[in-house]
């Protein structure tokens, strides 16, 4: 295993972005990409440009780490407008319905939330990234195809409304609630954006919506492009959860010693660790050397971070990138 201080061990990690608004997530990576001096970057699910908020990075060999991060609930800050329906059910799309909220009052718009919270079944936007026939819907949506999408059940932990602000817009009076929601992974917002105006017969759709949390990774531990930008023109760091402390915050974890070290670089099975299941392999000093699968009778190698030789560490596909400042990991 590479000794602490290693560069290419080091530069496995995360880094959380606070996406910019009009950004797309490929943009944000193509960006990361640059800073990080290496092509191994990849997300944890995708926010819609008009989106802004909370963006998991993976660089390197951690990009293989993601997986364990897509399934984990989302929290978000939201607006809701209610009055208006659009095509995309947010504030991109064409206005296709625009009746107003005279007779919409706040004990109606307050059980219309309620009523969609919990575990419910829920219609993704026509315009999602769900595959129909192997073609994204929102491909087929722009070539002029009519599209519905099968419900599919999603838990909405926490639906608040924070506040109400009746205001007008292209002439007919709407209402503008802000939101928040915490709800499982695979929930639109902006469908409940929809739902909840066709509940109240008036029609409605997202115009703001920030990330505030993926799982344990938080806004408050995220940077923006700018501060990461400025981070490496001062002294050449990148701000970066090691893959340890990432894959740890994610997934349970046992400690392995050196002989289990070189057996997991050698692709070769454990015994039984403490917990079962998907399990953070990490040594003595909080390095990640493997995700092994431990069934109750053995742990098999599922993704492994140290090499069979420490003297050759595998390539991570660097290209003079910076050095890595590592974090102690998301609070």
């Amino acid at each position: 295993m590479p000794a602490p201080g290693n560069p290419h061990e080091s530069r496995d990690g995360f880094v959380l972005v606070d996406k910019p608004d009009g950004w797309t997530s490929h943009d944000v990576v193509g960006r990361m990409r640059r800073l990080a001096g290496t092509r191994r970057v990849g997300h944890a699910g995708t926010l819609d440009p008009m989106a802004t908020g909370v963006l998991v990075l993976g660089v390197n060999r951690a990009t293989k780490l993601l997986t364990y991060v897509v399934g984990t609930p989302k929290s978000y800050a939201a607006t809701i407008r209610l009055g208006q329906a659009t095509v995309t059910d947010d504030a991109e799309g064409e206005i296709v319905a625009a009746v107003g909220t005279d007779g919409v009052t706040e004990a109606a718009v307050r059980a219309g939330v309620a009523a969609l919270t919990g575990a419910i079944e829920q219609v993704p936007s026509a315009v999602s990234a769900i595959k129909v026939n192997g073609q994204r819907a929102y491909k087929r949506v722009r070539d002029g195809e009519e599209v519905t999408l099968a419900a599919r059940p999603v838990t909405v932990s926490r639906f608040t409304v924070e506040r109400l602000h009746a205001t007008e817009a292209d002439g007919v009076p709407v209402l503008d609630v802000d939101v928040e929601v915490d709800c499982s992974s695979g929930t639109y917002v902006r469908a409940l954006a929809r739902d909840l105006g066709a509940a109240l017969g008036v029609g409605g759709h997202l115009t703001r919506l920030r990330r505030l949390a993926v799982g344990p990774f938080r806004i408050e531990d995220a940077a923006t492009l700018d501060q990461l930008e400025a981070d490496r023109a001062l002294d050449g760091t990148l701000r970066l959860i090691d893959a340890g402390a990432a894959a740890a915050a994610v997934l349970p974890s046992r400690t392995v010693g050196a002989a289990e070290v070189t057996e997991l670089a050698h692709g070769r099975r454990l015994g039984p660790g403490p917990v079962p299941g998907t399990v953070a392999a990490r040594t003595e000093d909080g390095r990640l050397a493997a995700v092994v699968q431990d069934d109750g009778r053995s742990a098999r190698p599922a993704l492994v971070l140290v090499d069979p030789d420490p003297a050759a560490p595998k390539d991570d596909g660097s290209t003079n990138g910076p050095r890595i400042s590592p974090e102690s990991g998301p609070r």
